[in-house]
């Protein structure tokens, strides 16, 4: 990997540098009640040449500095109005306030649909679990704030991804995956109505150390338990970021 130069790039330096060393996953590591939680949203249009999402760029500090992002951030004590709630429902409630917040865009609630969660992995010191709602957009000026984006844009997916590739962009693997993901779609309404019918996917996340650097496995490729599952099998869900462009299977 080369020398990093964001703040972005030097965080997943450590992932590269950690990644033959973070214990095992536990199953219970993917509802650790004591990592925090966090909530991103989605937000789809059509635009000129395609279907568009809309990222912001985050500030040289703090979570994410200099990275390109979804709206979103952390679950607050206010979002959970019983104790009853699951984690989800919170998160669609912290993801409503936090896409506001941050872009002064109003959400419905009715209107997010989950796309996934996704789990780091155990032994990072920080970890933070992350669920993942589209939305399709809604009318009003962005009006971001400045302690939490430096810069909006709305985008094709695979144009980001192509900028990332470029050395143009930073994301983090999850921002990465959602918007490879979206990039097969021909329009918003092609976007919901996937996401609707797919269903919630989670990503429990483990790192280990590859020929070119760090890569990230999901369960169902096949080294993902080296216990359980022979790396000769074929099934691959991995990412491998330790050169650019990134390199993502996903075979049976």
């Amino acid at each position: 990997m080369p020398e990093p130069t964001s703040p972005g790039e030097r965080a997943l330096r450590v992932l590269a540098d950690t990644a033959g060393e973070l214990r095992p996953r536990r199953p219970e590591d993917a509802t650790d009640p004591d990592i925090p939680v966090a909530a991103t949203v989605v937000l789809v249009r059509d635009g000129a040449d395609g279907p568009e999402v809309l990222l912001i760029e985050r500030p040289d500090r703090g979570s994410f500095a200099g990275a390109w992002v979804f709206p979103g951030g952390k679950l607050d004590a206010a979002d959970r109005e019983s104790d009853e709630e699951s984690e989800q429902l919170v998160a669609i409630r912290a993801g409503v306030r936090e896409t506001f917040e941050e872009t002064g865009l109003v959400l419905d609630e009715g209107q997010l649909t989950t796309l996934s969660c996704w789990d780091p992995p155990p032994g990072l010191a920080l970890r933070i679990r992350t669920w993942f709602f589209l939305a399709p957009a809604v009318e009003g000026d962005l009006v971001l704030s400045v302690d939490e984006a430096v810069a909006a844009e709305w985008v094709r997916p695979a144009d980001v991804v192509a900028r990332h590739g470029r050395g143009e962009r930073t994301l983090y693997p999850p921002t990465w995956v959602t918007l490879h993901a979206l990039a097969v779609h021909a329009d918003a309404a092609a976007m919901l109505a996937a996401a609707r019918v797919a269903g919630i996917e989670r990503f429990e996340t483990v790192a280990r150390r590859g020929g070119e650097g760090p890569v990230l496995l999901w369960q169902d490729d096949a080294a993902y338990d080296p216990e359980t599952a022979a790396e000769t099998s074929g099934s691959r869900h991995r990412l491998e970021i330790g050169a650019l462009p990134w390199i993502y299977t996903r075979a049976d």
